[in-house]
């Protein structure tokens, strides 16, 4: 996990331009622990998180893991990222890889990656998805369609009626330990060039107010389903994780509003009427 930190630390570095990654170690009282490298930049990276971890101990009582929540002891450890980038036609990116084991012999691999555009952009949501069914189509174990239809599950907010982004692939307890590494090895090399070249090429699109506030009030959806939905915030609580590192995912600013509802034809409507319609089937679409 650590050579993934490394690599896509130096990758984000050299396309914003400016900034560079801080190293914070932390400790974990109950074991283990982890390094956070978080850039906050004034450059196309408006802020990023390319966060390690490794913790161990005592399984705490209600875990939402249910699987484990029947052990005494567990250990996990994993790599998460996500990118706000500055330019509002640039979209969000987060991914994460992990594994877990407990003393009950239970161990397995977990996962996934997903698109949160401020602006729709079909032509960068079909080149994710078919980067993504690429890198599953390479291993036995890969299963693109069903880890599609998990991630635009997963990735909804409810009290929305709508989905977090354009999606990704999402998996959980991959118990064949040698395939799913292998898989997991190749996806955590590849990160980067599934999301650069979608990142790079919005770099350079005119934006003003307008759309720095349409992205602001996205970052707030954001900010919702992290918060309130998402079961890895809520495991690295639960496990007495360092806080800062668990919320360094959230944006560098977000906003509600009580007129957010873009008017037709408009870009923003675009986003919106895709977001509560039912999920596109990317990689099969054509550009």
């Amino acid at each position: 996990m650590a050579d993934v930190q490394d690599s896509l630390c130096r990758a984000f570095e050299q396309v914003d331009g400016v900034g560079r990654f801080s190293v914070e170690p932390w400790e974990r009282p109950g074991g283990g622990g982890g390094v956070t490298r978080i850039l906050r930049s004034r450059g196309h990276v408006e802020k990023a998180a390319v966060n390690r971890s490794a913790v161990w101990g005592e399984t705490p009582p209600r875990l939402s893991e249910v699987q484990a929540s029947a052990s005494r002891h567990f250990y996990a450890t994993g790599v998460s990222i996500i990118v706000h980038p500055r330019n509002p036609h640039a979209p969000t990116f987060h991914a994460n890889l992990r594994y877990f084991e407990t003393d009950t012999g239970a161990a397995w691999f977990g996962g996934g990656a997903d698109l949160t555009p401020v602006y729709l952009y079909r032509e960068d949501a079909v080149a994710f998805h078919r980067a993504l069914a690429e890198i599953c189509g390479r291993h036995p174990i890969g299963d693109y369609p069903t880890w599609k239809r998990r991630c635009d599950e997963y990735f909804f907010l409810p009290h929305r009626g709508e989905a977090r982004g354009v999606g990704g692939i999402f998996f959980d307890h991959l118990d064949d330990l040698e395939a799913a590494w292998r898989f997991v090895e190749d996806l955590g090399r590849n990160l980067g060039s599934v999301y650069l070249p979608i990142l790079t090429r919005r770099l350079g699109t005119a934006y003003g107010d307008q759309e720095r506030i349409w992205q602001q009030r996205r970052r707030g959806r954001y900010v919702e389903f992290n918060l309130i939905w998402d079961r890895g915030t809520r495991f690295g609580l639960e496990t007495g994780g360092r806080t800062e590192s668990i919320l360094a995912s959230l944006p560098p600013h977000a906003r509600w509003d009580t007129d957010e509802d873009p008017p037709p034809g408009s870009p923003e409507r675009e986003l919106v009427d895709l977001l509560r319609g039912d999920p596109v089937d990317w990689s099969s679409v054509s550009i």
